[in-house]
């Protein structure tokens, strides 16, 4: 059994990791009773932690936003300028803590108080970062989004797609993924009964949180990998599958998962998939590649390079 500090600290962490506990997952998960659970929350809100009660026949606890900020070992000026720290980080302006961002984003923004979240607002309104051009997404469209995941509950949100006018969704919301440029929702689809991958640059204003839902199986091992699979080559009027013979790891560092998904074939080559509007681009990148690589789907693209390797042998007035 965890001592009683080591069991305090444990227990604020699962009273951030999720939004609310019932006693006796809470006693569970420390292996104690409930009655040591119900003391052990009576001594955070003595040390000033806002947690609540929850109704229900084995009632609840829930960490909530308190009048002060609980004693985090910050002060004001320090929680604002973590809070807009990791705002900015979360929009990609520090490559490879993005997502860690959102997720103590989320952490925090739970119990700031509104006082210091109007600070935070103020001064990330009025601040303007010189950053590459690209798409940016609200931070706090993250922070709901990420929150959804955490606590699974349906998102309602605007969104418009590449080739049609914005539109209505429902969507149980698996998890976020970020490609370096662009933030991708990665949910299961109400109304088109599947899984799907959401651009949140594209959805229109904050969403809003609906019912409750049970977990589905994740598309994929690695939401990364499904993503890179579907904005490699779904999207594309052409796709493509070869065999570059490269390792693995070569390969990945001349790509971005936003143009080729990659998959191992063993120590000396890997499968690669890619797609684009036309036949052209796709050989065009693998030139660019300069590595050696096998064409094998579709066809058409295999019958393409052989009509360029034709025409350029007649520009040198090689034979055929």
């Amino acid at each position: 059994m965890l001592e009683t500090s080591a069991r305090l600290l444990k227990l604020l962490s699962l009273l951030q990791v999720r939004r609310d506990w019932t006693g006796p997952e809470l006693a569970d998960r420390l292996s104690v009773d409930v009655r040591t659970i119900r003391r052990d929350v009576d001594k955070l809100r003595s040390l000033g932690y806002p947690v609540t009660s929850l109704p229900g026949a084995t009632g609840g606890y829930q960490l909530g936003a308190g009048a002060e900020l609980p004693p985090l070992l910050l002060d004001d000026d320090e929680a604002v300028a973590v809070a807009v720290g990791l705002r900015t980080a979360a929009n990609g302006s520090i490559a490879g803590i993005e997502e860690t961002s959102v997720r103590a984003l989320t952490k925090l923004e739970q119990v700031l108080p509104s006082r210091l979240r109007r600070r935070v607002q103020a001064l990330q309104t009025h601040t303007t970062p010189l950053t590459a051009a690209g798409p940016t997404v609200d931070p706090e469209t993250l922070t709901i989004i990420a929150a959804a995941c955490r606590d699974h509950q349906q998102l309602r949100f605007t969104y418009a797609s590449t080739h049609g006018e914005p539109a209505k969704r429902l969507a149980e919301p698996q998890g976020l993924v970020h490609t370096g440029r662009r933030w991708y929702l990665v949910a299961w689809d109400v109304s088109k009964e599947d899984w799907r991958t959401f651009r949140v640059d594209r959805i229109t204003g904050h969403p809003t949180l609906a019912a409750r839902f049970t977990p589905r199986e994740p598309p994929a091992e690695s939401l990364g990998e499904f993503v890179s699979r579907q904005i490699s080559s779904n999207v594309y009027t052409y796709q493509a599958v070869l065999r570059i013979h490269a390792p693995l790891q070569v390969v990945a560092e001349r790509t971005s998962p936003m143009s080729v998904s990659l998959e191992p074939v063993d120590d000396t080559s890997c499968l690669m998939r890619t797609g684009a509007e036309a036949l052209d681009r796709i050989v065009f990148y693998l030139l660019y590649l300069d590595l050696d690589f096998e064409i094998l789907e579709p066809q058409r693209l295999r019958d393409h390079v052989g009509t360029l390797i034709t025409r350029l042998q007649k520009s040198i007035g090689a034979q055929a």
